[in-house]
């Protein structure tokens, strides 16, 4: 699996994976033209959306609506650190919503591949080569 990032003018990044490109873009305040996300903006989407996709596919198993499910994450800051030292992801479920499903609901969304890596990351090796 490889990817390739480029770097097309100003502060934007992309990056070329699987068949998309990925834009990034710097805020206006960090000489940017705030035309994408920033990357630390898609990490963050993509936890949420990782957790997303199992809700909707243990959803879609069971037959379940999707009609009034939304999931919203928040993420609280840790002073010490100046990082983010926790991420909520709130499962937000109908009335209607089957109460024999609640809990088995967010053990799907426990099952994000996202997650799993920051749980257990992969070394990360960074090196130079020439052409």
């Amino acid at each position: 699996m490889d990817m390739k990032i480029t770097f097309p003018g100003g502060k934007k990044v992309n990056a070329e994976y699987n068949g998309f490109t990925h834009e990034t873009d710097q805020p206006v305040r960090a000489g940017g033209e705030n035309s994408a996300p920033q990357p630390f903006d898609l990490f963050l989407v993509s936890l949420g959306t990782c957790a997303g996709i199992y809700v909707l596919s243990f959803c879609q198993q069971r037959g379940i609506a999707m009609e009034g499910i939304e999931l919203r994450q928040s993420m609280e800051f840790d002073a010490q650190s100046h990082l983010i030292g926790q991420i909520n992801i709130e499962i937000i479920l109908p009335a209607v919503f089957p109460e024999k499903y609640r809990a088995a609901v967010v053990q799907a969304a426990q099952l994000c591949t996202v997650k799993k890596y920051l749980e257990n990351p992969p070394k990360f090796n960074l090196f130079t080569t020439t052409r």
